[in-house]
């Protein structure tokens, strides 16, 4: 009782103060000039106060683009961080980043270029998007995210502003191609080029030889170059399960180390650098049954685009684990698989080999049953897990690809004694080549010539004049500077035995039937027009039934070529931006 009287009495004794002080403040506020002035100032400091920190976190909301911009650009020009120091790296940049946030809005700006940096070497960055959200104030989680957003983005606009290399001189332009009525990304001219001029060269990718070739040891299995007998080079390795020549011992080396060492090789498939102990024991029966079974496939099926894919795939295995080993142990301990130019890269580093290939157009093409299981095994028994990857959809992709990008590779003309394919003729392999797939020698891809597109007046055409893989685009007649050019995916000459109806319809089927598009270029046009007109003559009633006739005769289908989902908002944006300036008036 004693204790509840003493709180009463201490309560009672605050209280009074409380009010005693009150009615001085009162009284002084009233009868006090200076008490008023200093108590003016006083309210006049702390608004400001208030009005500074609300600004600073209405401007933490509200960053311009050209801040976040140019943070991304700084943090892109950094030096790539070496992966036995990613770790650190992530907990120092994560500490930073909290330590800066709990200091207010102005300290906004660097958190979020911390965060950032922790993001991007994150092995799984939407898992930590997710965490980031939870937990990192608001205004840093959104500029985290636009940083985010305008990295992806300029990554996928930016990418035809750096390549094709500028040395080319030509750049890749999205415009409307008359030969299949739609939008397209097409190759332009940087000068002026005279009839009979090479516009570039390019090297391939990845090319396969026609299987009866390879298997006869006539031609280098890398760079195709006839090789004289008894002066080709072998691979000394006896593991290997399909049988290579070559004209030089660069070219044994360089398509050893692209991809015929992981496909048809025992050979470790990763580097020493990247393991921590002694190499792992491999199954090497189960390995080389699996290389076996791929080879039986290619032969039976006598196509190259299997090759093409599996070489691509192996390919980019090689290439991603020579940048791991860079990262480790620097970029002149990686293997190198050739020459700088071994295919056409842009003119910077922040795009990879996956970049070239996920911008080509591609068939929606189903492959045998049979196709998958055999990648499937072949890339388990190398490197288990990696088939985990390799999902139909992606497998079908991969393949539509190949066949809808790949070039018949001809020498003098072409051969005359290729093997006839099997399946329907709808069904036979097609390569872009103007002598016809059946004189070709092999298929090869290209990372520039992959956005050249068909004309049946092509302004250039593709020469392999060097003896080799190697691509020249050749200028057919004077080409003026910001002129597109184009080719002929077929044989488009008129042959003696054939009227114009038959070598129209004939160039039109083989289109159709390789890459799915009508021709809609000018020559069709106008031999439509002139062939419609001789019908009718010749043919009771009108002339437009003769036209009818000759239409049901011939394909008429829109192109079906389609782009990956991911960039189909890009590939699309430019042809939707021209169409609304056109309607607006601003296009003449």
């Amino acid at each position: 009782m004693e204790s509840r009287t003493t709180l009463l009495s201490v309560a009672a004794l605050v209280a009074t103060g409380v009010v005693a002080y009150a009615i001085y403040f009162d009284y002084k506020r009233r009868n006090d000039v200076d008490f008023r002035r200093k108590l003016k100032k006083e309210r006049k400091r702390v608004h400001k106060s208030v009005a500074e920190s609300k600004a600073a976190e209405v401007a933490a909301y509200s960053v311009g683009a050209d801040v976040i911009k140019e943070a991304l650009e700084a943090i892109r020009n950094e030096p790539p961080v070496p992966l036995e120091e990613r770790e650190n790296y992530f907990m120092t940049q994560v500490a930073m980043g909290e330590q800066l946030a709990t200091q207010g809005p102005t300290f906004y700006v660097p958190a979020s270029i911390a965060f950032f940096r922790a993001l991007r070497i994150y092995p799984a960055p939407a898992e930590l998007i997710g965490i980031y959200e939870k937990t990192v104030p608001e205004p840093i989680f959104k500029m985290v995210i636009d940083m985010t957003n305008l990295d992806v983005t300029s990554l996928v606009e930016g990418y035809f502003d750096v390549f094709p290399p500028k040395s080319m001189n030509i750049s890749i332009k999205q415009q409307e191609v008359p030969s299949m009525k739609s939008a397209r990304h097409t190759i332009v001219v940087n000068r002026d080029f005279a009839a009979g001029e090479v516009i570039y060269k390019e090297h391939p990718i990845v090319a396969a030889l026609d299987p009866d070739l390879q298997a006869a040891g006539s031609h280098c299995t890398h760079c195709f170059r006839i090789i004289e007998p008894g002066l080709s080079i072998t691979d000394e390795d006896s593991s290997t399960v399909l049988p290579a020549s070559y004209c030089s011992k660069s070219c044994l080396l360089a398509n050893k180390t692209q991809s015929h060492g992981l496909l048809f090789t025992l050979e470790n498939p990763l580097p020493a650098e990247l393991l921590a102990g002694p190499m792992p024991e491999l199954d090497l029966p189960d390995r080389k049954a699996a290389q076996e079974k791929l080879v039986e496939y290619i032969r039976s099926e006598n196509r190259n685009v299997p090759m093409l894919a599996a070489r691509f795939m192996a390919r980019q295995i090689v290439f991603e684990t020579n940048k791991l080993v860079a990262a480790i142990s620097g970029p002149n301990k990686a293997a190198t698989s050739t020459t700088d130019n071994d295919y056409s890269k842009p003119d910077t580093d922040g795009y990879q080999l996956a970049d070239h290939i996920e911008r080509w157009r591609f068939l929606e093409i189903t492959p045998p049953e049979a196709e998958l299981p055999i990648f499937t095994e072949l890339l388990k028994a190398t490197l288990p897990g990696l088939e985990q990857f390799t999902t139909p959809e992606r497998h079908a992709i991969l393949v539509g690809k190949m066949a809808y990008n790949s070039y018949g590779v001809t020498f003098n003309g072409g051969r005359d004694d290729r093997p006839v394919p099997n399946g329907r003729p709808e069904d036979v392999e097609k390569t872009r080549t103007p002598y016809g797939t059946h004189r070709q020698i092999g298929s090869a891809l290209y990372t520039v010539s992959s956005y050249l597109n068909h004309s049946c007046n092509p302004s250039a055409r593709v020469s392999f004049s060097a003896g080799t893989t190697e691509l020249h685009l050749v200028a057919n007649r004077d080409v003026k500077k910001g002129e597109a050019v184009d080719i002929a995916f077929v044989d488009v000459k008129q042959h003696p035995d054939e009227s114009i109806a038959d070598c129209r319809r004939r160039r039109r089927v083989e289109l159709v039937r390789g890459w799915k598009f009508a021709c809609g270029c000018e020559r069709c046009e106008k031999e439509a027009e002139d062939v419609a007109a001789e019908a009718a003559s010749k043919i009771e009633g009108s002339g437009e039934a003769a036209a009818a006739e000759l239409a049901s005769e011939e394909p008429a289908v829109q192109d079906e070529a389609k782009v990956e989902v991911a960039l189909r908002n890009y590939e699309e944006k430019p042809a939707r931006e021209h169409q609304t300036a056109e309607n607006n008036g601003d296009v003449e």
